[in-house]
């Protein structure tokens, strides 16, 4: 867990990514080595944004390729500005932004043995869940259960996100859970 000064210089530098590319069209560039270990270990992290409560972007990362302090700097920016569900931010916007920054635990493979079972061992409210069938790849946060609370529900859902009917099943789909640190 990161400590609230760790927590306030990622927040900070999630705004200011956003600011730069409301300037300048793309995020800050950051010299990871002006930052502590912690902030330079790699990690994985969405950004989320709201604004007036409702979802505004949301960009990140399943695996760690690069040190946390960069990625939440890129996911910031792109959250604001290459989400293609929303229209890229606008200034006015800006001060009215609410910035949540989740770190991903690794991913561990869930085993199970049907639907049923996989929907049993769903843990509502704490599991991030990656399922994944062929080329079709899904993925949500724990947050997301402040709105799809039932876990069949939940598991519906991401298999619509992944690209698939909310009643298809196969003993091909491959689900990983992941816990997240969020702030």
């Amino acid at each position: 867990m990161l400590n609230t000064e760790n927590q306030r210089i990622l927040r900070e530098l999630a705004y200011r990514s956003i600011k730069h590319g409301l300037e300048a069209g793309k995020p800050i560039d950051v010299d990871t080595s002006q930052y502590s270990a912690e902030l330079q270990a790699k990690k994985a992290t969405f950004v989320t944004l709201h604004h007036d409560k409702k979802l505004r972007g949301c960009i990140g990362m399943l695996k760690p390729i690069r040190p946390l302090v960069e990625d939440v700097v890129y996911n910031a920016w792109a959250a604001a500005f290459t989400d293609n569900r929303f229209m890229p931010l606008s200034a006015r916007e800006f001060g009215d932004l609410d910035v949540h920054i989740s770190i991903l635990g690794t991913p561990e493979d869930v085993d199970f043995s049907s639907e049923e079972d996989l929907v049993n061992k769903i843990q509502p409210g704490v599991d991030g869940l990656i399922l994944e069938e062929g080329f079709n790849k899904g993925t949500f946060l724990p947050s997301v259960w402040e709105s799809l609370t039932d876990p069949r529900n939940f598991l519906n859902h991401l298999k619509l996100k992944a690209g698939l009917p909310e009643d298809h099943w196969s003993d091909q789909i491959k689900v990983k859970r992941y816990t997240v640190e969020e702030f």
